[in-house]
């Protein structure tokens, strides 16, 4: 038989908690404030964009008078969202990232009317059409083992000739170099279409570096606006080292500081004497074809001369190589006999082209020859002294090339290939 006792206990727990339960819904009574409710957000926020805007200039959102802004968002048609900083009082959002001409950008805005109102606005605006895109082909090119020499300048190839100084420091701020570890460097302008940088000592020894140009946006001169983004990075290898003595008659190759091998060679012959002075290797072919004629000796001349030669290592855009010369073996560390190349056994020349790569250091020494040109004819930048390298920059100081901490390489990660 069930206990009554405790069927009686439920229903008094029951009538007690029906009785409290209206008192509860009613204790704040008309004090309990409403929930948040929607809200056209339009006539809370003003855009300063109106009609076609310059892409230079920052764009900005403003509330009105105890309005807030909850968040902005600049998106332009390709969907990439232009970064932007909202106010410590959410009164006002300007844009930091870079608006690219001739483009329209939707904004969409969230607001607040400090009255439990909240709501969202879509509107628009589009920025001015550039007469002219300025462009940047950065070097060196990355398709291969992206790895090179302690000696490889970076270069920019402009797109059209910049002559304004102050346009000329326009482009400058838009390129962006990185390394790691962090290296002092600057840049030189070599004429109106190209811009070389190099920092002041040759890169370390396994740097990782990053090159950019970002103009998207940037005013360079009167109808001249920067285009699109365009970056490279590469790798440094191990620090390899050439040095042709023209007198001794020797190439001697070190790598970190140590010599690796020493080489009996020759070089140019009076009236072809070598070039002296600091080269960077610029390309190696396994087999090339060299003419006199092509550095003007008369075919039939007693100096013509038309070869396949093999395992060659360029050091100039004129045709200086380093490479295979057999039938000058028994010139070899004795006397010089090229027309300006650095001669030398195919097995020695085989080795040295297995042993070098593009940005490689090659300096002559010794020779009667003339001082390598520092541009055009391959990259004669380091024999630049440092003082007259910054004065060619339109800035006209160094920049240190260290990496954003969000760029930084993550701990335990391997170093790069030397």
């Amino acid at each position: 038989m069930a206990d009554r006792r405790g069927i009686a206990g439920i229903g008094s727990i029951s009538l007690a908690l029906a009785v409290l339960a209206p008192l509860a819904a009613c204790s704040h009574g008309e004090d309990e404030p409403a929930g948040p409710h929607r809200i056209d957000a339009g006539p809370l926020v003003h855009l300063s964009a109106e009609g076609k805007v310059d892409p230079s200039k920052p764009v900005t959102v403003t509330a009105v008078a105890g309005s807030r802004l909850t968040d902005v968002t600049v998106v332009g048609p390709d969907g990439r969202v232009v970064a932007g900083r909202l106010a410590d009082d959410q009164r006002s959002w300007q844009t930091t990232g870079r608006l690219k001409a001739g483009t329209a950008y939707a904004v969409r805005i969230a607001a607040d009317d400090g009255r439990n109102g909240r709501g969202d606005t879509t509107q628009n605006f589009s920025t001015l059409a550039a007469q002219r895109l300025l462009t940047a082909e950065l070097g060196p090119e990355t398709s291969g083992s992206g790895v090179y020499g302690v000696g490889q300048p970076l270069t920019v190839k402009l797109s059209e000739a910049v002559k304004d100084p102050q346009a000329r420091q326009e482009v400058e701020r838009a390129l962006t170099v990185t390394s790691q570890p962090a290296v002092t460097g600057a840049w030189y302008w070599v004429d109106d279409t190209h811009v070389h940088f190099r920092p002041e000592e040759y890169w370390p020894a396994g740097t990782t570096v990053g090159l950019a140009f970002d103009g998207t946006g940037s005013r360079i001169s009167d109808g001249l606006y920067g285009g699109d983004r365009s970056s490279l990075r590469l790798r440094i290898g191990a620090r390899v080292e050439s040095v042709v003595d023209a007198a001794a008659h020797e190439l001697t190759l070190k790598r970190d500081g140590e010599v690796v091998r020493t080489i009996p060679v020759t070089t140019g012959k009076p009236g072809f004497d070598t070039r002296n002075g600091i080269k960077v290797v610029l390309g190696q072919e396994r087999s090339v074809r060299m003419n006199g004629e092509t550095i003007g000796i008369k075919a039939g001349s007693s100096e013509s001369y038309d070869l396949d030669v093999l395992w060659a290592t360029r050091v100039t855009w004129s045709g200086e190589y380093v490479h295979a010369a057999p039938w000058s073996v028994g010139s070899q560390g004795y006397e010089n006999v090229s027309h300006g190349c650095t001669g030398m056994s195919t097995d020695n020349a085989k080795w040295f082209y297995d042993n070098t790569r593009i940005g490689d250091l090659v300096t002559v020494v010794n020779s009667r020859g003339d001082t390598m040109e520092p541009f055009g004819n391959g990259f004669g930048d380091w024999n630049v002294s440092w003082t007259d390298w910054v004065k060619h920059s339109a800035l006209g100081q160094p920049v240190s090339t260290t990496v954003p901490s969000s760029q930084a390489p993550a701990a335990g990660m391997a170093r790069p290939e030397v």
